[in-house]
C-alpha cells in the first residue's frame, strides 16, 4: 500500500501534465464594443502547452463566412484538430488562432455606406488590441497573419490590402471578390433601398470595396510588403472573381500563390484549404 501511494501520485502528475499541453478552444467568448454599442463575440485556439508556458505566440485571425459566426471554423472547419495535428508533425508552428463573429447586428466586415455600421473601425481598433492584450500574442507585422474563406475570404483580403502594415500574410479561400462597376454598385445599393446620405462619397467607398480597384490604386510597395495565398475551387461560384484578382496581381508583378483545385464552395474544401494556410503563415512567422 505504501509504494502504491507514489505510484499515484506520479500517474495523477503525468495525466495532468499531459492534459495541460492539450490544445484549447473557447467559442463563446465575448467583449464590449463603444464602437458597435453592443456585445460582441469570438472564439479562440489556444496552442498545446499555452497554459504551462509564459511564451507569446504569432496570430492568425480566421473569419468566417456569410450564414456563420464566430463557431463555423470550430464546428464545420475542425479547426482544432487540423492546427494540433499540423502543429504536431511540424508543418506549423504553434500559433493562437482568434475568429470573430462577424453575423450580428448587420453581417459582414466593413462599414456600411453611411459610417453608421462601423465593424472595420470595431475590428482595427476595438477587438484587435482587445485579444492581443488578452492573450499573450506578439504584436509585430511579422507575426500577425488574417485568412478567411467566401465573405470572410473577401474580408481577409480587404483588411490586408487597407492595413498591409499589420499583416506579414493573407489567406483569402473561395473569396467574395466580386469586381461589379461602380454602376453596378449604385444600382445595388437603389435596389436594396440603401439611403444614401452623402452620395459624394460612393466613389471613394466603392474603390475601398472593390478588389481591381484596390490593386490598381494601391501601393505596389504595400501590396508586396504582404504575401498572399489565394485559394478557390474549380466548381465554385467565385472562381471567376478570384481569377481576375490573381490575374491582376500578376500584371503589376505582386508576387503571391494562386490555387485551383477540383471542388466547389462547400466545408469540405475549405478544410482541406486549411493545412496549407497554416504552413503557409507560418513561413511569414519564421526567421527567413
Amino acid at each position: 500500500m505504501k509504494n502504491l501511494v507514489p505510484f499515484l501520485l506520479c500517474l495523477f502528475l503525468i495525466s495532468t501534465l499531459a492534459y495541460s499541453q492539450q490544445s484549447r478552444v473557447y467559442d463563446k467568448l465575448s467583449m464590449e464594443s463603444n464602437i458597435l454599442n453592443m456585445t460582441r463575440n469570438y472564439a479562440v485556439y489556444l496552442p498545446p502547452g499555452y497554459d504551462e508556458s509564459e511564451r507569446s505566440y504569432p496570430v492568425l485571425y480566421l473569419l468566417h463566412g456569410a450564414g456563420d459566426d464566430q463557431t463555423g471554423w470550430i464546428q464545420f472547419g475542425e479547426v482544432q484538430h487540423i492546427a494540433d495535428r499540423a502543429i504536431e508533425d511540424g508543418s506549423a508552428t504553434a500559433m493562437i488562432i482568434i475568429m470573430p463573429d462577424a453575423n450580428t447586428g448587420q453581417r459582414g466586415y466593413f462599414n456600411d455606406v453611411n459610417n453608421e455600421w462601423r465593424y472595420e473601425d470595431f475590428f482595427f481598433e476595438e477587438f484587435l488590441p482587445f485579444v492581443e492584450k488578452k492573450y499573450r500574442i506578439k504584436t509585430d507585422k511579422r507575426y500577425r497573419a488574417i485568412a478567411g474563406l467566401s465573405m470572410g475570404g473577401g474580408g481577409s483580403f480587404f483588411y490586408a490590402m487597407h492595413r498591409p502594415d499589420l499583416f506579414s500574410s493573407a489567406c483569402p479561400l473561395s473569396a467574395s471578390l466580386r469586381n461589379n462597376s461602380f454602376d453596378a454598385f449604385k444600382e445595388g445599393l437603389e435596389s436594396n433601398k440603401v439611403d444614401v446620405k452623402s452620395p459624394n462619397t460612393l466613389q471613394a467607398y466603392y474603390d475601398r470595396h472593390q478588389a481591381l480597384r484596390q490593386i490598381e490604386l494601391n501601393s505596389l510597395e504595400d501590396m508586396k510588403s504582404v504575401r498572399w495565398y489565394f485559394d478557390c475551387g474549380d466548381d465554385d461560384f467565385l472562381y471567376e472573381g478570384n481569377s481576375l484578382v490573381h490575374i491582376a496581381m500578376r500584371q503589376k508583378e505582386v508576387p503571391h500563390e494562386f490555387r485551383v483545385r477540383d471542388g466547389g464552395h462547400t466545408w469540405g474544401y475549405w478544410r482541406s484549404s486549411l493545412p496549407e494556410v497554416l504552413s503557409f503563415v507560418s513561413e511569414s512567422f519564421h526567421q527567413r
